[in-house]
């Protein structure tokens, strides 16, 4: 039996970037705070969390005065950071730069024209898409074709997606509203707001899933990007199988096979796949 790592899996730079920095503020064994989880991983958040980082979510964010909190990669809406100056907060800022040019660009919209409808393709309750609808007094969210009845096709739209959505559905969502517009030449501005890294990732796991006889995707049960990403790995690879922990393996039946590849999300750290690599071969 032959066991493949996928050798691009692992974390997102964005994501990589927010973990660097929460380490480097707990090993000056200070207190640190992360508003939300720092990753939609929970073995990575447990890992974090014993090196002395606290995750606190929203509520309790605005209730802090005179500490530190780190802002993961996700992003913050406006309101975030004005708590901050008002109550002596100082902000460990890991905003994703790709985040933060979808932010300013969602902005520059409206600015450029207030009375279009500004559309986020996005999950409502994702902390991306909180920090999106933050720029704007207004914004529309929809996740599928059948949501876009809350649009006004008579109105001229911008249309932006979360970053890690992905293309083919957001192609889907774009030429479903152009049908539906009477001069989408004039009416419809798309941006291309995917992250290349996230998008890159769907049509490599679609080739690296065919390779091996079984597939093991590591990734987090919250994680939209896992689920994305496994989905293609499942469509290209029947014996495909999702987990979160090297002991998760115990409730997998795998097959006899020569080959078994192990990938994860952007947001699967690359300790957790070697573990499970180690496990399996065990």
């Amino acid at each position: 039996m032959e066991i493949i790592i996928d050798d691009r899996s692992g974390f997102c730079f964005g994501v990589k970037k927010a973990i660097e920095l929460a380490e480097e503020e707990a090993g000056k064994n200070q207190s640190i705070y992360c508003l939300g989880e720092i990753v939609h991983n929970s073995e990575e958040v447990h890992r974090l969390e014993k090196r002395g980082v606290k995750f606190i979510d929203r509520e309790t964010f605005f209730t802090l005065s005179d500490c530190k909190v780190l802002f993961r990669a996700h992003g913050e809406p406006p309101e975030t950071y004005r708590y901050a100056r008002e109550h002596n907060i100082e902000v460990i800022d890991a905003t994703c730069p790709v985040v933060l040019k979808l932010q300013e660009k969602v902005r520059r919209a409206q600015e450029s024209n207030p009375q279009a409808q500004l559309v986020i393709f996005g999950k409502p309750d994702h902390p991306e898409v909180i920090g999106l609808r933050g720029q704007v007094e207004k914004s529309i969210i929809v996740q599928s074709v059948e949501e876009l009845s809350g649009i006004n096709f008579d109105k001229p739209i911008f249309l932006f997606a979360q970053t890690t959505k992905d293309r083919k559905h957001y192609a889907e969502i774009q030429e479903e509203i152009r049908k539906r517009l009477k001069d989408p030449e004039t009416n419809l501005i798309t941006y291309d707001s995917i992250c290349g890294q996230v998008a890159n990732r769907a049509p490599w796991l679609a080739e690296f899933s065919q390779t091996v006889d079984n597939l093991i995707f590591v990734g987090g049960k919250t994680s939209s990007n896992s689920k994305m990403l496994f989905s293609i790995c499942k469509q290209n690879n029947p014996s495909s199988f999702f987990i979160s922990h090297p002991d998760d393996l115990d409730h997998v039946d795998l097959p006899q096979a020569k080959r078994i590849g192990i990938t994860g999300a952007t947001s699967t750290p690359q300790w957790l796949i070697e573990e499970v690599a180690e496990k399996l071969k065990k």
